[in-house]
């Protein structure tokens, strides 16, 4: 019984605290000031006016003319419509943002090539076995007399072509460039192999024209013997002659 009564002061206390508390703020929210209240309402939505207008009058008198046109009310709509332009312009930016990021993307992967060089696919074949000729050709030049120094110059020429192939592999280029790049080398190597080629031509005709000559100095001739035997048989056609008469 004592505790159920315990309970119940206890109870009752916390309810008249709370009462109390609960007056206590509405006796503080109900304290206000109309002036205040009408300056903070004035400068928020722009209704009302501003007291007391006497003060205001003497003192802020530009003030009470412009503030029911200057609230905050109107320029949070401004700002609000800004904003919300400003939403549809960077809808737009991003959107063509990530349009251009596909795109280069896309030029990144056609520049660099990847794992396939489309142009290398299409010209490669041919350029490499243009490049096996030109080596071949070099190869045979001091064969056909030709000096070290000679084939040393022209080697030179090929790893200038082999290492302009590899930079273009390697160069950050679009295909059609790259393509481009690969038939101008080939043009190239095709023009110097040719000049290689009558250089080997004229070579090899200057050797043979050597071994030519140096094969007539040597050679031995007869023409006395030749002489002596044509004229004994023209000594014996002669006696037969005679003979053949005397019968």
């Amino acid at each position: 019984m004592i505790k159920h009564f315990k309970k119940k002061q206890g109870l009752l206390a916390v309810l008249l605290v709370s009462s109390m508390t609960a007056m206590a703020q509405s006796y503080v929210t109900y304290n206000h000031d109309d002036a205040k209240m009408n300056q903070i309402t004035v400068q928020e939505i722009g209704s009302g006016g501003l007291t007391p207008a006497f003060y205001y009058d003497v003192f802020h008198r530009s003030y009470q003319r412009s503030a029911a046109s200057k609230n905050k009310l109107s320029f949070r709509s401004l700002a609000g419509v800004a904003a919300y332009q400003q939403i549809t312009d960077a809808e737009q930016v991003d959107s063509a943002l990530t349009k251009r990021a596909e795109i280069e993307a896309l030029n990144v992967a056609d520049r660099t090539g990847g794992t396939l060089d489309v142009a290398w696919l299409a010209e490669g074949s041919k350029l490499t076995a243009k490049m096996q000729d030109f080596q071949n050709n070099i190869n045979r030049i001091v064969g056909a007399g030709g000096t070290f120094q000679e084939k040393e110059r022209w080697t030179e020429y090929y790893n200038v072509y082999h290492c302009a192939i590899q930079a273009t592999q390697d160069a950050y280029m679009p295909n059609a460039q790259r393509k481009k790049q690969y038939l101008r080398i080939y043009k190239d190597v095709s023009r110097q192999n040719e000049t290689l080629i009558a250089y080997l031509i004229q070579l090899n005709s200057r050797q043979k024209t050597a071994e030519l000559l140096s094969a007539t100095n040597e050679r031995t001739t007869h023409k006395a013997a030749f002489a002596t035997q044509a004229h004994n048989r023209w000594r014996e056609a002669a006696w037969k002659a005679v003979s053949h008469n005397d019968e």
